[in-house]
């Protein structure tokens, strides 16, 4: 028990931000890929890993090393108001989006386990996160939320108690295949978009900043960031985006081998596939993925509107942090109530959930490429970051990332 604890103690910000990538609109669009695919797109989940893995280490190491978040350096150092204004704006309109899907997503998951109208649970989650955020310390919500990382566990069960073809899986792994059509093109941007989202940029550069402050209220003294430090940021997002990958190959593997496979391939929301796999693959499955959407939403919503609050804050120039009290931080505090409600508001409209992941991919598609590339000049700058500037391997993958997500915004426009 006590290894336990200890090795939980040393979790830190990576696994959140990895962990909270598969939120129920990410489980959507994974449901999707099995549904219609099948196990066709299993290797995107090998592809997105070192992709998300090298942006997510330069986000981190950009907040240890400079101890500001990313729209703080952005703003310090290349001055482009103009840009930060617009993605400020693009930012906190698709987090609210994606706040409102998942919202959907859970309630309906919710009012599969207990007989309670939607729009009950839906004001019972929204009062429960923006109370958590708001009145208890960052510590209390960052242990909370790891705790919460365990309920991605249940959909690596559910591919597991689900009958499988290995073979199949193994193949198509390590073998890509796609096609050139719309909709193939289509799932394999949304996958993109909903793994390598702007949102855990932000999240995670702040996180570490947050991180090391808490350390220093712990210990009564000043951290210096070294190699070893960022030795250990570097292996726990490491972990954190392998974790998040394993479970979207998981779900996409579950989904093709019991709804693609039963030719239930029209899925438009995460309850509808938990419901669909009950008759086909068990309750177990069923009950399986269904906690794992109530669980992940939990985790998701406080990052997707903390990390608005974040980005905006530092624009602004705004005192922020969790951290910080209500009173001491007021405007940081009001993004999150403001995205937060509003996104529990779009909710009692009538509005497709797979439509709202599917304008938020979008937004995201567009807003990733500019801020990946100044997550690339900020990491190779030595004026920002010293002796701890980018590897050679870390600027291969980084460019690839940049190129591919590129494509990806160009090929959303193309295919509208």
């Amino acid at each position: 028990m006590k290894k336990f604890e200890k090795i939980f103690k040393k979790i830190g910000p990576g696994i959140i931000t990895g962990a909270s990538d598969d939120d129920p609109s990410g489980i959507v669009t994974y449901s999707i890929a099995g549904a219609q695919q099948g196990y066709k797109l299993l290797w995107t989940a090998l592809l997105t890993y070192p992709l998300m893995a090298a942006v997510q280490e330069m986000c981190a190491r950009i907040g240890a090393v400079t101890q500001k978040g990313l729209a703080g350096n952005i703003k310090l150092h290349y001055k482009s108001k103009p840009l930060l204004y617009f993605l400020s704006l693009l930012i906190i309109v698709s987090n609210t989006i994606n706040i409102g899907a998942d919202l959907s997503g859970m309630s309906a998951a919710a009012h599969l386990l207990i007989p309670i109208k939607q729009e009950i649970i839906s004001i019972v989650i929204t009062v429960l996160i923006i109370v958590l955020m708001i009145r208890f310390p960052y510590r209390f919500i960052t242990t909370n939320l790891k705790w919460l990382t365990f309920a991605l566990f249940a959909y690596i069960a559910a591919a597991l108690v689900t009958k499988q073809d290995w073979l199949q899986i193994f193949i198509n792994t390590f073998v890509p295949r796609f096609s050139f059509d719309k909709q193939s093109i289509a799932i394999i941007v949304a996958l993109l978009g909903t793994t390598i989202s702007p949102y855990l940029f932000f999240w995670q550069t702040s996180e570490e900043v947050e991180e090391i402050k808490e350390q220093e209220r712990e210990k009564h003294r000043k951290i210096i960031v070294t190699k070893h430090e960022l030795k250990m940021v570097r292996e726990d997002v490491n972990l954190g985006m392998f974790f998040s990958n394993i479970v979207m190959w998981a779900i996409i593997a579950t989904t093709a081998s019991t709804l693609f496979r039963f030719g239930t391939n029209e899925i438009v929301t995460a309850d509808q596939a938990a419901k669909a796999l009950e008759p086909i693959a068990g309750k177990a499955s069923s009950l399986l993925f269904t906690f794992g959407i109530v669980g992940t939403g939990l985790l998701a919503i406080p990052v997707l509107a903390g990390s608005a609050a974040y980005a905006i804050s530092e624009i602004y120039g705004w005192r922020e942090g969790l951290d910080n009290t209500f009173r001491q931080a007021k405007a940081f505090y009001g993004v999150i109530i403001t995205s937060t409600v509003l996104g529990f508001l779009m909710t009692l409209i009538d509005i497709n959930p797979f439509k709202a992941l599917f304008y938020t991919a979008v937004i995201y598609g567009l807003i990733s490429p500019p801020l990946i590339l100044f997550v690339i000049l900020l990491s190779n700058n030595k004026k920002v970051m010293g002796s701890y500037v980018n590897t050679k391997t870390t600027n291969i993958l980084g460019i690839l990332t940049l190129l591919i997500m590129t494509v990806a915004a160009i090929a959303f426009l193309v295919t509208l």
